[in-house]
């Protein structure tokens, strides 16, 4: 039904910069919210930006400054500067969508990206 895919991690140095995308796809649903989380080994994940309709922007503390979340329909980046090595962690992508037609929200997940922040 929905199909949500993640691409752009990689290694970089620290202050380096990495551009996150991801692309939801599918039929009879619609995208109100999407959104990265992360997550690194031994820890919870947790929210890093999301994005509610095209403008309203959300940011781990973390981040505010250095990342910036964006939203084109159904495709959402996420643009790291000043990468720092904490910022290792797989990288998750999600959409918030409602089933056209019966009012169903779901969350669906893409497969994680790794970004690892090393000298």
């Amino acid at each position: 039904q929905v199909q949500v895919v993640e691409s752009g991690g990689g290694l970089v140095q620290p202050g380096g910069s990495l551009r996150l995308s991801c692309v939801g796809s599918g039929t009879f649903f619609s995208i109100y919210a999407m959104g990265w989380y992360r997550q690194a080994p031994g820890k919870q994940r947790e929210l890093v930006a999301r994005i509610i309709g095209t403008s309203t922007t959300d940011y781990s503390d973390s981040v505010k400054g250095r990342f910036t979340i964006s939203r084109d329909e159904n495709t959402v980046y996420l643009q790291m500067n000043s990468l720092k090595p904490e910022d290792t962690a797989v990288y998750y992508c999600y959409a918030s969508m409602i089933v056209t037609g019966t009012g169903y929200e779901s969350d669906a997940w893409g497969q994680g990206t790794q970004v690892t922040v090393s000298s």
